[in-house]
């Protein structure tokens, strides 16, 4: 079988790239597919987030109504804690210092640390209801997965991996990607639909019955 390159745009605080990460990881395998991990911060400050959703109850309020939907498509919709997101006692965060990290977590392990990194992360977010604009929930991911907390601060302080993040949102300009979870076929340009893990399977052997 073919290999597939598949660009996966994402952000930490997407509930729709949740349920596309765990699918993907199941498909990597089947399809022996190379997932190339792409930050794509949808919001990168408080400012953006007031900008785009006004005050931070409505902002809480909107974004959680999404995440319901989510929950009924999800895969795992047991870690999906809606509830303990509305109860927390800070605002509804941004994505940026988790884009950092996962692009820390790059510099120290490649693709998988940042794979890692993401879903670490996301279940901090989904799962706990714990802050990932906040820098301390970003060096417990890191303690978590096993990375050293030394090197791991270097690289998330260093401005090389902040233009990291800069050159995925130059390229997902460039592909007019738009909005997470986005993934695009290399060989094909195809993007796939988000779905069901089957559907996204078929839409896979299409990829490959082009390249062969």
């Amino acid at each position: 079988m073919d290999s597939l390159t598949v660009d996966f745009f994402h952000d930490v605080v997407c509930c729709w790239c949740f349920n596309i990460s765990s699918r993907m990881r199941d498909l990597a395998g089947e399809f022996d597919l190379d997932i190339r991990h792409r930050t794509f911060v949808l919001q990168a400050s408080r400012a953006e987030m007031a900008t785009r959703w006004g005050t931070p109850e409505n902002a809480r309020e909107t974004i959680l109504g999404h995440w319901a939907v989510c929950r009924q498509a999800s895969d795992q919709p047991e870690l999906v804690n809606i509830d303990a997101m509305r109860a927390a006692r800070f605002d509804y965060p941004h994505g940026m210092l988790a884009a950092l990290g996962c692009k820390a977590a790059e510099r120290m392990g490649g693709q998988a640390a940042h794979w890692d990194m993401f879903d670490c992360l996301q279940q901090a977010h989904l799962r706990d209801a714990r802050n990932v604009a906040d820098r301390e929930t970003i060096l417990a991911a890191a303690r978590d997965l096993g990375l050293a907390t030394t090197a791991f601060v270097r690289a998330f302080d260093d401005p090389m991996t902040a233009r990291a993040v800069e050159a995925d949102r130059q390229r997902a300009h460039r592909l007019q990607v738009q909005s997470v979870p986005t993934l695009i076929v290399r060989e094909t340009g195809a993007r796939l639909v988000n779905g069901p893990r089957e559907d996204l399977a078929a839409q896979l052997r299409a990829a490959l019955r082009l390249v062969a």
